[in-house]
Parts: structure tokens; C-alpha cells; sequence
């Protein structure tokens, strides 16, 4: 193994190993910046889990994490932790509405993903809470070459809101594990951050 670098078949293993406390689901949060790489870390987790991933982006009202977290709370996490699916209503970026229900099986795993999924709120019923960290200019030219020019006022409001949350929340200093989101992801590891422990 590469030094500085973990495999996604042992971060599911230590998923696996811990005692689920969302009801019986274990509950993985991805967090971090806009454009750090969340969704990808999130996805291959999840696949390497053989859970669902379930994305920030579908539960906030367009461009505000206001309400985001609540929306999660309550079609989410409160089943999830009676023991019954749960469901959200996906939000349709280009209606500008929500839309249809997206249910969310009570599994033995769920990973969320996305900014703002990792609040103090959550603390009791994680097993993992991963922050995924990349320098702005990188965040800004993912989210440019994915989102299109005509949308650099929207991405740097965000940044303001989302900056906001994570010093609220103190959400960095939080996570259990820290992930280089410029180093690659492959499909079978990851890379810590420089000041990330052990």
C-alpha cells in the first residue's frame, strides 16, 4: 500500500465492524466544499458497502443548505432510527421544484453525502464521518466545467454559505477520517490529507 493511502474494502470493514446506531443501519456522512470530490469518494464507499448513496444535492431547495439537514431528519434519518424506510422528495434543478419521492431502505448501511450532511445533529447515530477537502481554485474548476460559466455567481455565493456551516459546525475538526480530494480517487483506494492522524 502507498503511504498516505487506504483502501475502500477496509474503510467498508471498519463500517461493518461498528455497531449500528441509526436504528440497525450504519450511517456514513460525507462531507466537505462543493467540488471536493464527495460524490465520488460516496459513491465508491457505498459501492464497496453493496449501500445506497444518498445526495445532498437531491434534498436541498436549489442553492441554500437551509433546510437541507431537516429534510433528511425527517424523511430519513427519524425512520431509519425506528427501524422503517424512509423517503425523500428529490429536488428538480431545472423545474426548480421537488419532485418525485426517492425511498431509502432501512439496510445495514447508508452513506450521505454532500455539504452540511455531517451537523452535530448527526453525532449520535454516525458510525463514519468523512470530510473530503480540495483548494478552492481546484472546487471552483470542477464546479465551472460540470455547472457552466453563467453559474461562477451562484458556486461563489455557495462557498460563502457552505465556509458559514462548517465554521458553525465545526465540521473538519469533526470527522473521523480526512481525504485528500485532489490525490485520486481509484476505484479501490483513497489518499489521506497531509495532517490527517495515523
Amino acid at each position: 500500500m502507498v503511504p498516505g493511502r487506504r483502501t475502500f474494502e477496509a474503510l467498508a470493514d471498519q463500517v461493518r465492524a461498528a455497531a449500528p446506531r441509526l436504528g440497525a443501519t450504519r450511517l456514513v456522512c460525507v462531507d466537505g466544499p462543493a467540488g471536493s470530490g464527495k460524490t465520488t469518494f460516496a459513491g465508491r464507499l457505498g459501492a464497496e458497502l453493496g449501500a445506497p448513496v444518498l445526495h445532498m444535492d437531491d434534498v436541498y431547495a436549489g442553492w441554500t443548505l437551509t433546510g437541507g439537514f431537516a429534510r433528511l431528519a425527517a424523511g430519513v434519518l427519524r425512520p431509519l432510527r425506528a427501524g422503517r424506510a424512509g423517503a425523500v422528495h428529490r429536488y428538480d434543478w431545472a423545474a426548480g421544484r421537488f419532485a418525485e419521492l426517492v425511498p431509502v431502505p432501512a439496510g445495514p448501511a447508508l452513506v450521505v453525502e454532500g455539504c452540511g450532511s455531517a451537523p452535530r445533529d448527526v453525532d449520535p447515530y454516525v458510525v463514519l464521518r468523512v470530510w473530503v477537502e480540495a483548494p478552492g481554485p481546484v472546487r471552483m474548476a470542477r464546479g465551472i466545467a460540470r455547472d457552466g460559466e453563467a453559474l461562477r455567481a451562484q458556486w461563489l455565493r455557495w462557498q460563502q454559505q457552505e465556509a458559514a456551516e462548517f465554521a458553525g459546525q465545526d465540521t473538519r475538526a469533526r470527522a473521523d477520517l480526512l481525504v485528500d480530494g485532489t490525490a485520486g480517487t481509484g476505484d479501490r483506494d483513497y489518499a489521506l490529507l497531509p495532517d490527517a492522524p495515523g
